[in-house]
């Protein structure tokens, strides 16, 4: 089911400005047992990306209600929501008034191997390049096209995972996920003040253990105790090969996936 600006629907205008410049930003949140998990937290990094790119923020008392309607009656799935600047014109100037398009989508909770869990993930660093923009930074724009390149650099279903670096080489994320790394039981991660995805899992962790943020490279990436990959979705991967490297899943990776399974297990 879909509701665009609350209304069940499968269209929106040619003219809406997320399919003619990107120009919006989205959500991708976790359903389970009919309740959306960590949703004050999305809707709270909602608002602030709607702030940070001038369009009027949805009501949240309306986003609370659509979403209960999508999913009161849903077991598990990903729910995805869509803001838009809305329709305006063919240029890049923004209409005089701001009507956003609001979009409510609910999809299939993918299924992932236990082994992605308890083993890890092999993953690859990409050649696609983030580029820098501090004023995109951390937003979850819909402007996603170096990730979509990154993702088609491979086909082989044996690598779950790509990394991707910056254009001054610099180890940021990955395609569709956060990445944390340990060395000597301190956990560290990349600064995302030029370019990156801040996730909600990403600041949980944050907010829960002491984690450096810090520019690094693939060098000393590859120097660590322990990798491991985040997200809203898939929650959270260790990585078990990275470049030739094996890496063993450690005690830190291992007490943050069972801190964040009750943190879940609480919120939902």
């Amino acid at each position: 089911m879909i509701l665009v600006n609350g209304i069940p629907q499968t269209h929106i205008e040619i003219s809406d400005r997320g399919l003619q410049y990107g120009d919006g930003l989205f959500e991708t949140i976790t359903i389970q047992n009919g309740k959306a998990i960590f949703l004050q937290q999305h809707i709270d990094r909602l608002t602030a990306a709607c702030q940070r790119l001038y369009i009027p923020t949805p009501d949240p008392d309306t986003l609370r209600a659509e979403i209960k309607q999508l999913c009161q009656h849903t077991e598990h799935a990903v729910l995805k929501i869509i803001i838009t600047r809305g329709s305006g014109g063919r240029g890049y100037r923004q209409p005089d008034t701001i009507q956003p398009t609001r979009i409510l989508s609910l999809h299939p909770f993918p299924t992932y191997p236990d082994s992605y869990y308890q083993q890890g993930i092999i993953v690859r660093f990409c050649d696609t390049r983030l580029g820098l923009n501090p004023t995109l930074a951390g937003m979850k724009h819909l402007n996603r096209l170096e990730q979509v390149l990154a993702r088609a650099e491979w086909n082989d279903d044996s690598v779950q995972e790509g990394i991707m670096l910056d254009i001054n080489d610099q180890v940021i994320e990955g395609t569709m996920s956060n990445l944390f790394y340990s060395k000597n039981h301190q956990l560290y991660t990349a600064t995302l003040t030029q370019s990156g995805i801040a996730g909600i899992i990403r600041a949980l962790i944050m907010r829960h253990e002491s984690v450096i943020e810090h520019s690094y490279n693939q060098a000393e990436l590859l120097e660590a105790d322990e990798l491991f990959v985040c997200n809203s979705v898939i929650g959270l991967w260790p990585i078990q090969q990275l470049a030739n490297r094996s890496f063993a899943v450690g005690s830190k990776t291992n007490y943050l996936q069972n801190w964040l399974t009750q943190q879940v297990l609480h919120d939902g």
